[in-house]
This record gives structure tokens, C-alpha cells and sequence, in this order.
């Protein structure tokens, strides 16, 4: 059964692309266009609006790399503690050298980095002393003298003015970064100082896809947004600027309408004239909203995405990430659209599995794990844990035989390669379970597969599994998160740990 589409890809990128150059227009063709959200896999935005590709944005720039010049910006405080990006598992200026890679595969070259709030930092020197010795351009930001409240010293040579200038030559300047805090809006104004001493009147705009302004304030697929920025404490607010200004109700979120009137302050101080923004809607160039072709669809989509950041937010909870807090604000989310665990279709029949597998003793340490998938076609596939392999494992194994119309009872693992591995793992590297994790079953899925047909057929149907739904009765382990991660399904799990063991080697 295929998977029912609720966004037009095409009629966005036509809406986009031509309300972006309008902006430019107004602007003397120059504009600084500080771009939230992910530029590169929205894995967020696809799963809420079906139908939309992941990486749209990048096709959206590559149709005006001619006009583009782009900086990254990042955080020094988040090269300094390792922040994460959770969806694929990698420390932000990590993420950074990814995104220049990405993008030099999509013919855009990356103009300049910048490292924001840099102090020094000895992570985020060694930071940019790698980007230099490898020929990317580097510029570090200190923290802007009189930010917030004295908006004459921010405008000034100590305060914007502190930072040297970055050299751009087209009339879209993208400014990007990992995550949010990350500067954007900062280097932005810096910038556009700079371009007024230089007598060029040039832009601010805002591209940020998430809330949607043209949806109503509860709509699912803002909600969603909450759900997803809930760590964050952000919300969603109907802009009173451009409702008292245009009689027309729009959403935006907290900080961007709390944030308005200083950075309305910053602009006019920097022009020398009123500015032609209204309220933080009049700032933004989004045009998502107008991409939705089926409501429903998105609705549906969007309420399985608030369940999913439950789960998230619940592990997180359990592993010591986020505080009480937050859980209970991704808990009363879920209970303001109605939304219950179960409403995920793959989280019973997990838990039923774990059942299972408790039945027949097959667990580990007395812990009894489950998982289940969810195909394309609406099946669901189960699998469980055992001393051979865990629960993520046996359910990857199982997903591939029936994809492949393989009997459910035929090995694809022959005997004498499981019992290397363990052996490896239990007598050779001192490991505490020798059970097989999915990163461990999928290499040895591949060595089966050389002189196995089945095995052979296995492998070539594991890239069917990707965008496929999975849930697991524990927190994956990192074998198992990895291998779940590389396939790329999406997955929750219960707030249960899979060993009694504090560290797992």
C-alpha cells in the first residue's frame, strides 16, 4: 500500500523560490537570509508532511546558486560540549564538515564559517584551526558589546562593528548552522552593518519552516513543532504585531515575537529609517503552507510525530538529559491533541513480543526486549531478543526474510559465523554480551551473503525497510542505534534500559 502524499513538492519550490527573489528585489538585490531549521534531511519536515523531500531546500538553492553565496555559522560553546544532532548522531562542527561536504555535492560552495561567541575556547580553536588548514575561509564572532538592552552601543563600531566583515558578491546571502543558538541572526545584522558603512542598502529575511504562519495556532502540524522543540521551551503564539497591523491572524513562535521589537530596533538603527517590517510574520519568506495538498494526511502524520517526540523526550528523560519538566511539557502535548502511546501502531505488537520472549526465557540478564516494524505494505514484523542476537537484530532479520519470501524458520546467519563473532566479542575482546547488536548481525548478514543466495536477497531488501516505522521496548544499544539509524527507519523506544549493567562494553 503506498504511503498517501499531503505535500506538493513542486508547487512549494515554485512559491519559494519566486517569493525569496521578490524579497531580494525589495531589497537592491542584496539580502541576508537567515535560514533556521535543517537546509539538509528534514527527516522533521518529511515525516509531518508526507510527501515532502527531505532535502527540497537544497534543491530550492541549487536552482539559485548563481545568485547565493552561503556562511555556516556555529557556536563555540556548542563545539566545547559536544552538543549533539540527534538524528544522526554526530557532534555539531561534526555536522559542520558534513554540511560542507554536502554541499560541495550539490554544486554550492560554502562561502565562509563562522564560529559565534568565540572566546578562545581550546575545542573551538582546534576547530578552526582545522578548517583553515584544510582551506575553508574562518571568521570568529565575540559576543556582541551592549546586546541586549543598549541598541546604540550593538550598532556600533564596538558592537557589530568589533567583527570584521565577510566578503560576499551575490545578492542572496544564506546563513545558516546546526541547531538553534547557533548566531544566525547575529551574524546576519553584523553583516548588514557592515554593507550600510559601505552606503549599500541592503536586507534581512527570515526563512524558517516550522511553525507554519498560514495554519491555525493548534493545528497538528505545529503542534508537532512544539513537540519537537519542546527541550527548548519553545511555543507557538498568534503574532499580535501583524494581527494589529493587518487585521489577519498568523503563528509564529515565542522567541521570534519576543525578540521582534529589539531586532525591529537593531534594523531601523542600522538604516537610518523605519523599517518595512511590521511584525516577525512580515520578516519571514516561508511558503510551506502552501505546498499542503491533503490536510488529513498531514493532520495524521503530524499526530504520529507528537507520539514519536514523546518517546524521544521519555529516553531522554531516562538517560539524564532533559529535566522533569520537559517531560511533563512533551506529556501535556500529547494529551492536548488527544494522542496516547499506543496510538503508534508498532508499540503493542513490541511489547507482545518482549511478552514473548519472557515466556520462552529467551532474554539476557533476565531482561526480555521486543520490537516491532511496521512496512510499507501495513504489515507488522516482529522480532525478540535472545542469547544470539538482540531484539532490533532478530527484527531486521525477520523484516528482510519476508520481504525476500524466505520461510520465517530458515537461518541466514550460518552457525560458524555467529560463533566467531561471540566468540570474538565474549573470550577475545573481554565483553560482558556476547549477543549479536544489528550493526554486528547486518556485517554478518554480508559475509553470509557472499556464498548464500537467501542471504544474498536479505541484504538487497534491506533498503525497502527506510522510512519504515520500528519501536523497541528498550533504549537501543549503540550497535543497535547505529545500524537503526544507517537503514533509516524511524525509530522510538521505551524509557527501559536493556541491561541491568551501568556501563556496557
Amino acid at each position: 500500500m503506498p504511503k498517501k502524499i499531503g505535500f506538493d513538492n513542486e508547487r512549494y519550490l515554485e512559491e519559494q523560490t519566486a517569493a525569496i527573489l521578490e524579497r531580494v528585489d525589495r531589497f537592491n538585490d542584496k539580502l541576508y537570509l537567515e535560514f533556521g531549521g535543517k537546509l539538509l534531511f528534514d527527516y522533521h519536515a518529511s515525516r509531518v508532511l508526507p510527501g515532502f523531500d527531505p532535502n527540497v531546500k537544497m534543491r530550492l538553492l541549487q536552482k539559485l546558486k548563481d545568485k547565493t553565496d552561503v556562511i555556516l555559522c556555529i557556536y563555540a560553546g556548542d563545539i566545547e560540549r559536544k552538543k549533539l544532532r540527534a538524528d544522526f548522531g554526530i557532534t555539531y562542527d561534526s555536522d559542520a564538515l558534513k554540511t560542507i561536504d554536502d554541499f560541495n555535492e550539490w554544486g554550492i560552495e560554502v562561502t565562509g564559517v563562522v564560529i559565534t561567541r568565540y572566546e578562545e575556547q581550546a575545542s573551538a580553536k582546534a576547530f578552526k584551526n582545522k578548517l583553515k588548514r584544510r582551506g575553508v575561509k574562518v571568521y570568529t564572532h565575540s559576543f556582541t558589546k551592549g546586546y541586549p538592552t543598549d541598541v546604540d552601543v550593538i550598532v556600533s563600531d564596538e558592537g557589530y562593528g568589533a567583527n570584521k566583515p565577510i566578503k560576499t558578491s551575490r545578492p542572496i546571502v544564506v546563513v545558516t548552522g546546526p541547531g538553534p543558538g547557533s548566531g544566525k541572526l547575529a551574524t546576519c545584522l553584523c553583516l548588514l552593518y557592515h554593507e550600510y558603512k559601505k552606503g549599500v542598502k541592503a536586507g534581512y529575511a527570515k526563512f524558517e519552516t516550522f511553525p507554519i504562519w498560514n495554519l491555525p495556532l493548534n493545528h497538528k502540524v505545529n503542534v508537532a513543532y512544539e513537540a519537537a522543540t519542546v527541550d527548548l521551551k519553545d511555543y507557538n503564539v498568534i503574532d499580535h504585531y501583524h494581527l494589529e497591523a493587518y487585521n489577519e491572524k498568523t503563528v509564529n513562535y515565542n522567541r521570534d515575537v519576543e525578540a521582534f521589537p529589539l531586532v525591529k530596533r537593531i534594523i531601523e538603527k542600522i538604516t537610518g529609517e523605519k523599517s518595512l517590517y511590521k511584525s516577525p510574520t512580515d520578516m519571514g519568506v516561508n511558503r510551506a503552507g502552501f505546498g499542503i495538498v491533503d490536510d488529513d494526511v498531514v493532520q495524521e502524520a503530524s499526530h504520529q510525530e507528537v507520539v514519536r517526540r514523546y518517546f524521544r523526550c521519555a529516553c531522554e528523560y531516562a538517560m539524564g538529559f532533559v529535566d522533569k519538566d520537559t517531560l511533563n511539557r512533551a506529556e501535556l502535548i500529547m494529551e492536548n491533541i488527544g494522542a496516547k502511546a499506543e496510538d503508534r501502531r508498532v508499540v503493542a505488537p513490541a511489547r507482545e513480543a518482549a511478552l514473548r520472549a519472557k515466556e520462552l526465557g529467551k532474554g539476557n540478564e533476565g531482561i526480555f526486549c521486543g520490537a516491532a516494524m511496521e512496512l510499507e505494505e501495513g504489515k507488522i514484523i516482529t522480532g525478540e531478543n535472545s542469547p544470539l542476537m538482540h531484539a532490533a537484530s532478530s527484527l531486521i532479520i525477520n523484516a528482510t526474510k519476508h520481504l525476500s519470501g524466505l520461510p520465517e524458520k530458515m537461518h541466514l546467519l550460518p552457525k560458524n559465523i555467529t560463533d566467531s563473532v561471540t566468540h570474538l566479542k565474549s573470550e577475545v575482546l573481554n565483553g560482558k554480551m556476547a549477543s549479536l547488536d544489528l550493526e554486528e548481525t547486518l556485517i554478518a548478514l554480508s559475509i553470509s551473503a557472499i556464498s548464500n543466495p537467501a542471504a544474498q536477497m536479505a541484504v538487497e531488501n534491506l533498503k525497502k525497510l527506510r522510512g519504515c516505522e520500528v519501536h523497541l521496548t528498550h533504549i537501543p544499544t549503540p550497535g543497535d542505534e547505529a545500524g537503526l539509524r544507517k537503514l533509516g527507519v524511524n525509530l522510538t523506544s521505551e524509557p527501559e534500559f536493556s541491561s541491568k549493567s551501568l556501563f556496557i562494553m
